[in-house]
């Protein structure tokens, strides 16, 4: 028997919240084998980040071409993605496999606020990648960049998503967790439908680094064994409120997401 696998192409949290290393943590606690593709190394912690080395686009695509058509891969999902040669190149190899499912998480700017994708890069990710997914899970910030809209609340993230939608041909999940509610409110779009998924904001959490990664690779897992959008969106905010609620502390001040299995 052939067990369906996930596949993260995304950066290295070297403190191992984010990233990759997040990915594999949500792929396993849904059973599922994940293969990577590395796009960047990062010197990071939940304090911030000071230093990006992105991987050359040639051995992205070298590591692309070793795991697709190899492994029985049913989702994927694309993390930090660097450059806009590394962009061009994962859209390329991806083009070719629509029966993947895809979801494009656009990482713009880390949880700590720092910038993680230059103006150039942002072009090709709109022009080359965004057509490509199935589902796009920008936060508030990174929905504000792409829709070149302001977004304070749920009836302006629902504008947001319906021109997400009409640019680039995707469903597309607005996560709310920057709205000062009690509330944390995601909005989807599918192109017919609006959906909105809500679940009580945990107050004070230990850590919430990382979350961003972890709700897209649940969501990646989600879609691997065949669920509706509706039910993967609303498993994987489920897995993300269980993650925050179980963080706990590594070091002085330093928390991660705490395991769901």
């Amino acid at each position: 028997m052939i067990h369906p696998c996930c596949l993260t192409i995304a950066g290295s949290d070297s403190g191992g919240n984010a990233g990759v290393q997040a990915d594999l943590r949500a792929f396993h606690a849904y059973g599922r084998h994940g293969c990577t593709v590395f796009t960047a190394l990062t010197a990071q912690n939940p304090f911030g980040v000071s230093a990006i080395h992105p991987i050359p686009a040639t051995m992205v695509a070298a590591q692309l071409d070793a795991v697709l058509g190899a492994y029985d891969i049913h989702a994927l999902k694309t993390g930090m993605l660097a450059t806009p040669e590394t962009i061009e190149c994962i859209a390329e190899k991806l083009h070719v496999f629509p029966q993947i499912a895809k979801v494009i998480d656009p990482v713009m700017i880390a949880t700590s606020g720092a910038r993680l994708m230059t103006e150039d890069a942002i072009r090709i990710l709109r022009i080359a990648l965004l057509p490509l997914a199935t589902v796009i899970t920008p936060n508030i910030p990174e929905a504000e960049v792409l829709s070149r809209r302001s977004i304070s609340d749920v009836a302006s993230a629902h504008i947001a998503a319906q021109s997400l939608h009409a640019q680039y041909g995707c469903a597309v999940i607005i996560k709310g967790g920057h709205f000062e509610d009690k509330m944390a409110t995601d909005v989807l779009y599918d192109g017919s439908h609006f959906e909105v998924f809500t679940a009580p904001r945990l107050m004070h959490p230990i850590s919430t680094h990382g979350t961003g990664c972890t709700f897209a690779a649940a969501l990646t897992a989600e879609l691997s064994f065949g669920r509706t959008l509706k039910a993967a969106i609303a498993g994987a905010k489920q897995h993300v409120s269980t993650a925050i609620e179980k963080s706990f502390f590594v070091g002085a001040n330093c928390g991660v997401l705490g395991f769901c299995n």
